[in-house]
């Protein structure tokens, strides 16, 4: 029989595990089994109605206690020197509790007045309730850096890992949490500067062997400030979810969605099917589905899950793990469309004529049963007459009409003329200890394109329809170039001989053209950076701007719900749209939809600069045993501290410090974009061919130095030497201003 604690016991114990304190927390402690579990509920209502405990969901607290971490105003110092503080927001109805602060030597100063976030720790026989060490100050955010810890003997340093930052953090002794020698940590500022002029900082956690090439991407995760773990609550709520069922959908599971996505992906969110339309007024016309998991079934307004997917605002990418937006119990398994399982779906019917204009569509809340999960290589293969035992079976009846349907697409695409960058995309693969194994560039493929255009088109059909409607969504909004810019891309095609239209309504057409008279010339990808330079960043707002690049009037992203919160609102937008649940949008997504807009572009650029800082960092551990070693490249842009070289064997970006570009001065013409020899005319300029050597390359950072050999395949020119090697008109110009100022000062003593 099980023994029944009292309620003191009760009592002592949530006082002494505040984290531990919801019933079946209780029953295993005092270990209450079976039907004692009954007498526990009675003891516990006992004592919530006695005014000893209230109830917070499932757990059970003290309400005369703060919380371990809680807000406090700092009263001010006694005659001793202590420092106090109190809570601010007392709800007990017994003697407001007093905190006593425990400084550390890393803590700026406090004084009365300031309002902190400080861990508690209840102390007995005291004349004071509680003991707090600081957090942070209310209203602050202080300064984090990560970098490699060095041991001194009282304490040590910090040696950042930002690319381009070089200035060191002191750390005491009582500051380290333990930190070793050599270990990547987080830390941050902790107090004025030092006898050193450096800044004090305190180590806030410890990350491990920088060296390790696991360690890459976690750099980024931490300096970026993504979200990589997911809270209790957040789990529960996906782990508990149960598969979908047809009731109230459309029965899609005979139709034959295939997903086709890259070899390697985590999940697939989008399948497609397409046959050719019976409609005789529609001769030669499509029938094209798109189906994309339907994640709004699972993640709903204002769930632990929905206020984590929308703090994210989209997944991260990086070579050796995905950070993702959702929970894999969803992003893995029940919103991801696997071959062979019954799935949830929001599924859209487009019709096609035979140019691949897009007559009209349909949208449908639905249920599917995909037949294959490809990829685009076998795709691809299947079509150029190597089928596999995958896609053999399903070329005629499936593939060779998907295929139909995107040459009419393609013919409506020319027409359209969106903006046809020609960039290649790097791959970088990892080996199984996670070094980098090769670094290629991603072919592109027809499959590729195929899958591109037609969530393209189901983009635009949810945007077309919510806007019918008049439902709030989230556009996809990107805006022309600004007219500066415009006019930098004009001097930089008629430096290379080209033209681009002026006087005229910019239109990506223009764009294209000027991209033609490039196209397989030395000057090609000079005028594709050049171009893409001159873009706008593309954004996520409520406002019907269009899309700019896409050559198109209305376009929302509906397509990747699983990774992109943006397409979770427009899903649910299309739920209120035509009435299919109570998940649909919720007042506070209409209301905020401006602020959560401007959020999730934010996030999606925090994503995109950890994602290449770490493709930065992969590339120069790739590149760290071949210092020495000659490459070609072009330079890809120009600063007034050096050049910088996109690498052709990897597409690396180097930067060329203006100490190895030649033994002159080079003087920095910012609206030009080019460096120019004080002493030659030696002229550096974006998209020249360069050949140059590997200096120096630093891992942690992501840094690759080069030194400038040659510029269009000539020996870089000799410039008058200075005694120490090099001409330096700088030290020529300050030399004379001393010598100036020297002499008004000897003209003012004389007078």
């Amino acid at each position: 029989m099980n023994n029944i604690p009292s309620k003191q016991e009760i009592l002592e114990w949530i006082e002494q595990n505040p984290t531990l304190t919801a019933k079946r927390d209780i029953a295993k402690a005092f270990g209450i089994k079976g039907a004692a579990r009954i007498d526990l509920k009675q003891l516990l209502k006992e004592l919530e109605a006695e005014g000893h405990l209230e109830k917070r969901k499932k757990t059970y607290k003290d309400p005369d206690r703060l919380p371990p971490v809680s807000v406090l105003l700092v009263t001010g110092p006694n005659d001793d020197g202590d420092l106090y503080a109190k809570p601010m927001e007392w709800q007990g109805e017994g003697v407001e509790p007093v905190v006593l602060l425990i400084p550390r030597g890393s803590d700026p100063a406090l004084g009365a007045g300031d309002r902190i976030l400080a861990r508690l720790t209840l102390v007995k026989g005291e004349d004071h309730h509680y003991e707090g060490r600081l957090i942070r100050r209310i209203g602050t955010n202080p300064k984090k850096i990560m970098g490699v810890f060095r041991k001194h003997a009282e304490g040590g340093r910090i040696h950042p890992i930002d690319k381009g930052a070089d200035k060191e953090w002191v750390v005491h002794a009582d500051a380290m949490a333990g930190a070793q020698d050599g270990e990547l940590v987080e830390a941050e500022l902790a107090g004025p500067k030092g006898r050193m002029g450096l800044p004090r900082a305190r180590v806030v956690e410890r990350l491990g062997d920088p060296s390790a090439p696991r360690a890459v991407s976690l750099i980024a995760i931490h300096q970026h400030n993504i979200p990589d773990e997911f809270p209790d609550d957040v789990i529960a709520e996906a782990d508990a979810a149960k598969p979908k069922g047809l009731k109230g959908r459309t029965d899609l599971t005979r139709m034959p969605l295939i997903t086709i996505d890259p070899s390697d992906a985590r999940d697939h969110d989008d399948a497609c099917f397409a046959e050719a339309d019976s409609d005789p007024k529609n001769d030669g016309g499509h029938i094209l589905w798109v189906a994309i998991a339907d994640v709004a079934a699972y993640v709903t307004p204002g769930s632990a899950l929905d206020r984590e997917a929308r703090k994210r605002g989209n997944s991260t990418y990086f070579p050796d793990r995905v950070v993702p937006m959702l929970p894999d119990r969803l992003s893995g398994d029940l919103c991801s469309l696997h071959e062979g399982v019954p799935r949830a779906c929001i599924a859209v019917r487009m019709v096609l004529d035979a140019e691949g204009n897009k007559i009209n569509h349909d949208f449908h809340r639905a249920l599917m049963r995909s037949p294959a999960s490809l990829h685009y290589e076998e795709v691809q293969g299947a079509i150029d007459g190597a089928p596999n035992d995958r896609t053999k079976p399903l070329l005629e009846p499936v593939l060779k009409p998907l295929y139909a349907a995107y040459g009419a697409l393609r013919h409506a695409r020319t027409r359209r003329q969106p903006l046809d960058l020609d960039l290649p995309e790097r791959r970088i693969e990892l080996d199984d200890d996670g070094n980098v194994k090769s670094v290629n560039f991603k072919e592109r493929l027809d499959a590729h394109r195929l899958i591109e255009e037609f969530m393209v088109l189901a983009n635009v059909a949810a945007a077309e329809t919510l806007i019918a409607k008049k439902i709030p969504l989230l556009f996809r909004t990107h805006e022309e170039p600004a007219p500066e810019k415009l006019e930098s891309l004009r001097e930089t095609a008629a430096a290379a001989g080209y033209t681009l239209a002026k006087g005229q309504v910019l239109q990506t057409a223009h764009l294209n053209r000027l991209l033609d008279q490039a196209a397989g010339s030395a000057d090609s990808e000079l005028i594709n950076i050049s171009t893409l330079r001159s873009m706008t960043q593309a954004y996520y707002g409520p406002e019907h701007i269009g899309h700019f690049g896409l050559a198109l009037r209305s376009y929302a992203h509906f397509t990747s719900p699983i990774r992109r919160y943006a397409d979770l609102i427009v899903h649910r937008a299309l739920i209120t749209a035509h009435g299919w649940g109570k998940d649909g949008l919720s007042p506070h997504d209409t209301e905020d939809i401006e602020q959560t807009g401007t959020h999730i572009s934010e996030t999606e650029r925090r994503s995109m600069i950890a994602e290449r800082d770490t493709t930065d960092r992969y590339l120069a551990s790739y590149l760290s045993e071949r210092v020495g070693t000659e490459m070609t490249g072009r330079i890809s842009g120009v600063a007034r501290f050096g050049a910088f070289v996109k690498l052709d064997e990897t597409g690396a970006d180097g930067l060329i410090p203006m100490r190895n570009i030649g033994r002159e001065y080079f003087h920095h013409d910012a609206d030009a974009g080019t460096l120019m020899g004080s002493d030659t005319g030696t002229m550096i300029g974006i998209g020249q061919r360069v050949t140059v050597r590997l200096a120096e390359v630093t891992p942690i950072t992501g840094g690759i130095a080069l030194e400038l050999l040659e510029i269009e395949d000539q020996r870089m020119p000799q410039g008058r030497q200075s005694p120490a090697g090099r001409s330096s008109p700088r030290k020529g110009k300050k030399a004379k201003l001393k010598k100036d100022k020297l002499k008004r000062k000897v003209r003012r003593s004389r007078t």
